[in-house]
């Protein structure tokens, strides 16, 4: 699929990035495609931070942490690009990495929506799924709802008082003008904030349930860094409130996802990079379109044990789970990994 598509839109089946992540309805045409590029020693997935900019300074953003590429250059401090040289380079890291699936984050993706308005439907005409995440800042275009492969993604930091002092100017009023005609994913990191009050989740999961621009809504929960001391860090006995919370809050709100192998990822996330199938089936870039971000999305050194990634979580539940009741998927999975690596090496 890393060539361009010659199928209509009517006719192609898209993967859906939510099924894939999380295992919901997950089918042999959405899993073998990925399984294939692993197979040729490629990574599947290819998350992108598109620019270094943002106009939000929000607290417990990772992806302005200073250890979050190599310690020695933050984000803020990479060249990054614009025009042409942006569309042009990530058009060329997807030739290159081959993905059936682009994450595109940032800084804030809107700063560059006049280059998105130009690579959303290349990257679309390519087969290749996209989802973007957003603060909204900006009006979405409203062409962009047209995009068959495109999964637009907003986040909220809670209810409009936390939200609204945490990413001023991406204020509720801001966002709800600014998604008008669409269709997204409303996606909330709970922090230990968020569980002062009782009835804080429902509240928010009420009130994006009666917006129709709101087709799903998703809870994750906050990764801290090592050594992390903050108040949006969980303790042990928080995150384990929270996953006695999630499932009322689901069962009362159809909108919100979460589909039992996502709890049970939250239940028992990989406890290192390696092994996260998340992590090991994504190439991450930065803003420079060179520099690498490891271990995974989130840079630096991540608690692995405390990871609330709906991505990782999903993909690590769906590991456990064995062919036949014989082999773990995640045996396949390295094993795959193993024989692609050694099939690339070969091939160069």
């Amino acid at each position: 699929m890393h060539r361009v598509c010659a199928q209509t839109h009517t006719a192609r089946k898209p993967l859906c990035p939510t099924r894939v992540y999380t295992g919901d309805q997950v089918t042999h045409s959405d899993l073998l495609p990925a399984w294939g590029r692993i197979l040729r020693g490629h990574r599947p997935l290819l998350s992108i931070e598109i620019t270094r900019e943002c106009p939000l300074r929000c607290l417990g953003c990772y992806a302005y942490g200073a250890d979050h590429l190599d310690g020695l250059v933050t984000l803020r401090q990479l060249q990054d690009y614009r025009g042409d040289d942006l569309v042009n380079g990530i058009l060329a890291l997807a030739r290159r990495y081959h993905p059936i699936h682009i994450s595109i984050v940032g800084g804030e993706p809107l700063v560059r929506w006049r280059e998105l308005d130009r690579l959303l439907p290349k990257l679309d005409a390519m087969g290749i799924e996209v989802q973007l995440v957003t603060s909204a800042v900006r009006p979405i275009p409203i062409a962009w709802a047209a995009i068959p492969a495109l999964h637009l993604t907003v986040s909220v930091d809670g209810l409009p008082p936390e939200h609204d002092r945490r990413r001023a100017p991406a204020t509720y009023a801001r966002i709800l003008q600014n998604i008008a005609g669409h269709s997204l994913i409303i996606h909330c990191t709970v922090t230990r904030q968020m569980l002062a009050r009782d009835d804080y989740l429902d509240e928010f999961a009420a009130f994006w349930s009666r917006r129709s621009e709101a087709r799903k809504i998703w809870f994750s929960i906050y990764t801290p860094q090592e050594g992390e001391q903050s108040a949006e860090r969980l303790t042990p006995a928080d995150r384990r409130l929270l996953l006695e919370r999630l499932p009322q809050v689901a069962a009362r709100f159809p909108k919100v996802y979460l589909p039992r192998v996502v709890l049970d990822g939250y239940l028992r996330p990989p406890q290192s990079p390696a092994e996260c199938i998340f992590a090991q089936s994504t190439t991450c870039i930065s803003a420079d379109l060179e520099t690498g971000i490891t271990p995974c999305q989130f840079g630096g050194q991540p608690v692995c044990r405390e990871c609330g990634c709906i991505a990782s979580s999903g993909l690590a539940a769906i590991g456990r789970y064995a062919i036949a009741g014989l082999i773990p998927v995640s045996a396949l999975f390295a094993a795959s990994r193993k024989i692609g690596r050694a099939w690339s090496r070969g091939a160069n």
